[in-house]
């Protein structure tokens, strides 16, 4: 029975078969190829396999059941005739990059000779009963099943292993090569430079025979004829493939300068258009990637360390990357573009890694004792790492940025770093790169194992949208990416706790600020989020409003572990903040009730027992109330949250009684010449909320606030407010905002054509044909669907 499912409607099914086999390291041998926009090349996974992954989850009804008794149709494809380097012609002392060409391999066709694609026409899931049960089927082959979607894949290959020079140095069984990947993924966490080291080589060995494979919308299908379980499968093959220029996972676009680049997006679907990968969250992997292109492009990625490029051949150069950090795959980024190093014009002592002594409130999260995490070279087992205030850091933007990113981000990193130490403790990633990408990325920020995206709209205005956005991110190293969440349906895990430590964060990044004033500035962004969580309710599906949406069932996964992400393919849903903006006040609740200090001493407990795990609400919840004596947990319990704050649409009842019985916050009664931010933003929703506003009104408004010049948040309500009022002196500021800040203009096309006015729904249509071709994928969906 095949699975219907609407691309862009529907629940976002994760094929992958973790509960059999797991992917422990990737290895990626790429070229970027501007012209086709393509990426290409080779993948390598090394397995870990065993009944261990079976974890306690059960099986719910989110799997995908046959009724077929047909086998899977699997095919071996033609001869590719690709040359693989054979280690046995090359010395033991070379390194990984020592042995790469710059050349590309055979170009995918589509599906004529034998190569399988993923069809964008297909409609469901492969109703084969290998998908049913992945397991041990007896006569039947084991079937590798892997997340894949929008890729052409030409070859499979189990790796031979044993043919790498010096593998029997680290092994007992040189000639068995399960049994060396075994040993290789196993390796002690102190000797992970060696590790990296064999896995680079054992991904260069020679291919030992063509595996048999089969593709659909979703997955990518691998068996080896007479491998019936997991543990007699090849634990490392290589896959040869190609993205798609129209692939899901990557945008093809130019930047603010009008040069090609390629990024990463945050796509609903991940990383399985970029390479064939595990995509449940438990799949925690490692990696290491060797990326190629033209020698006037800069490669960004997710790694350790800060890659500098090897000129190939004329015109190519070569950039590697690794993680030794196992994270799921869904955490891979990678940028490529002309980006130039935005450098500070004179180097500030602040720009340097700090060590300082410690106040006592700040001194507990320096603790002793072993990490719960699997092992891996771990930041908060290392001195000198837990007294880092401020990690290395570089900014990358197109040249025309330049005395932009010079002037407003670059002074805010180290401060908005050292903040974050001072709350958190110990940075869980060594390193960080920030980017600004092209105008057509649809948020405002990004985080990702050691780069962090941001959008263009940060840079306008004050300081304050900038610092306010680099802490969510930064915040992002803990919650999110550190600790992660188990069930990907419990995203105010990642984005209630950035919410609630931005504001954090960014009060301490601003040195010069008063407790008081800091505390009036926290109230004024609690009552805007306030605002925008009413309409957020207001304006959305209620099922789409629960925090814990699978209850009792969250976690769960098929006896194979797949699952399903609940409206992970809704293009609304990546508009939606009700995430973000629940799980901030339910954070911002509890802090409260218990208090400032004893929630953040709490907070930077749970952060160095859970760091490089996955978690559930219950963990955090549980270790909380636990931690806190009977008598002040105030009648607080899991069971009371759940049903409250998580399990339930709406506001939640505790929420509207502290609102209601709140007075207004001093910074949202000001109202002069001089407003922060903040304070405008506040100012114009008041106004909007204003029947009619006179042309003389709003262009004094303009001059006095010279709201043009403002951020893009205070430009945003500024834009909503000549809507309203049909001010057509400023639909010029309408037509900049949807060009410039594509981030933030999706809503306002709908404004456009509400209003009924033609000459706006014309601006509406007309801002849009300027910019559909260089619109993120899921954001031209819906402005399409507002618009005809």
């Amino acid at each position: 029975m095949d699975i219907k499912l609407d691309p862009s409607r529907d629940d976002l099914p994760l094929m992958a078969n973790t509960s059999h086999i797991l992917v422990k390291h990737y290895v990626l041998d790429l070229d970027v190829d501007f012209e086709s926009q393509i990426i290409e090349g080779t993948i390598v996974l090394f397995f870990e396999s065993g009944n261990k992954f079976k974890k306690q989850s059960s099986s719910t009804e989110e799997t995908y059941p046959s009724e077929s008794n047909e086998a899977c149709k699997f095919r071996t494809p033609e001869p590719c005739h690709i040359p693989v380097t054979s280690t046995r012609t090359i010395s033991s002392k070379m390194g990984y990059n020592d042995f790469v060409v710059c050349g590309k391999g055979e170009k995918a066709t589509s599906g004529k000779d034998g190569n399988h694609d993923n069809q964008e026409q297909a409609s469901g899931i492969s109703s084969s009963k290998y998908c049913c049960d992945t397991g041990n089927h007896g006569s039947e082959d084991f079937l590798l099943v892997l997340d894949c979607c929008d890729l052409s894949v030409l070859k499979v290959e189990e790796v031979d292993v044993a043919a790498v020079p010096g593998i029997e140095k680290f092994t007992r069984s040189p000639k068995l090569r399960n049994q060396i990947v075994r040993e290789l993924v196993a390796l002690p966490a102190d000797r992970w430079r060696e590790q990296l080291d064999y896995y680079a080589r054992c991904s260069q060995a020679p291919g030992c025979g063509e595996l048999l494979f089969d593709i659909d919308t979703w997955s990518l299908q691998i068996r080896k004829t007479g491998a019936q379980t997991a543990t007699d499968f090849p634990h490392a093959i290589r896959i040869r493939y190609t993205t798609k220029p129209q692939g899901r996972s990557v945008t093809w676009t130019s930047d603010q300068s009008g040069r090609p680049c390629v990024y990463t997006t945050g796509s609903p679907i991940n990383n399985r258009a970029l390479f064939p990968c595990q995509e449940p969250p438990v799949a925690m992997s490692t990696w290491q990637a060797t990326v190629r292109a033209a020698a006037s492009f800069v490669v960004l990625m997710s790694g350790e360390n800060s890659a500098k490029p090897t000129q190939l051949r004329e015109g190519c150069s070569s950039w590697h990357y690794y993680v030794t950090m196992p994270m799921p795959a869904s955490t891979f980024t990678i940028a490529v573009g002309s980006w130039t190093e935005m450098k500070p014009e004179i180097c500030s002592s602040n720009d340097l890694a700090t060590e300082r002594s410690f106040s006592p409130f700040e001194a507990d999260f320096r603790y002793v004792g072993v990490c719960g995490h699997m092992e891996y070279p771990c930041r908060f087992q290392n001195a000198s790492a837990t007294t880092q205030e401020i990690i290395p850091h570089r900014v990358f933007a197109p040249v025309c940025l330049k005395g932009t990113c010079q002037e407003t981000l670059l002074p805010l990193i180290p401060p908005c770093l050292s903040a974050a130490h001072s709350v958190l403790g110990t940075h869980p990633f060594s390193r960080l790169d920030v980017l600004i990408v092209p105008a057509n990325f649809p948020s405002l920020g990004m985080a990702s194992p050691h780069l962090v995206f941001l959008s263009q709209s940060t840079l306008t205005g004050m300081s304050q949208l900038c610092g306010t956005r680099l802490c969510h991110e930064i915040a992002h190293a803990w919650f999110g990416l550190a600790i992660g969440a188990r069930d990907w349906t419990e995203e105010w895990l990642s984005e209630g706790f950035a919410t609630h430590l931005e504001d954090v964060f960014w009060a301490k990044a601003q040195q010069q600020l008063a407790p008081d004033e800091a505390q009036e500035q926290r109230e004024l962004r609690a009552c805007l989020r306030w605002r925008r969580l009413q309409d957020e309710v207001r304006d959305s599906p209620e099922d789409m409003q629960v925090l814990r949406p699978n209850k009792e069932k969250t976690g769960h996964v098929s006896d194979s572990g797949s699952s399903v992400i609940k409206h992970g393919l809704n293009p609304e849903k990546v508009f939606m903040q009700v995430h973000y903006l629940k799980g901030y006040f339910l954070l911002r609740f509890l802090a409260r009730r218990l208090g400032d200090d004893t929630y953040f001493s709490f907070l930077r407990k749970f952060v160095h027992t859970f760091h490089g795990q996955l978690i559930l609400s219950q963990d955090f919840l549980q270790m909380l109330l636990e931690s806190i004596p009977e008598e002040r947990r105030l009648g607080l319990s899991v069971e009371n949250i759940f049903r409250d704050w998580l399990e339930s649409s709406g506001i939640p009842q505790p929420l509207q009684r502290e609102r209601l019985a709140g007075a207004e916050c001093g910074l949202a009664r000001q109202v002069s010449a001089e407003l922060l931010p903040d304070q405008l933003v506040l100012l114009l929703e008041h106004l909007l909320e204003q029947k009619t506003m006179n042309p003389r009104t709003l262009r004094r408004l303009e001059r006095t606030y010279h709201l043009s010049e403002q951020d893009a948040e205070v430009r945003h309500r500024w834009c909503e407010l000549v809507v309203k009022h049909k001010y057509t002196k400023a639909y010029r500021s309408i037509e900049r905002f949807l060009q410039e800040d594509q981030a933030m203009g999706i809503y306002l096309y709908g404004e456009l054509m509400v209003s009924e006015d033609a000459r706006q729904q014309h601006l509406a249509r007309r801002c849009f044909e300027l910019s559909k071709e260089q619109m993120d994928r899921s954001s031209a969906e819906v402005v399409a669907e507002m618009l005809f």
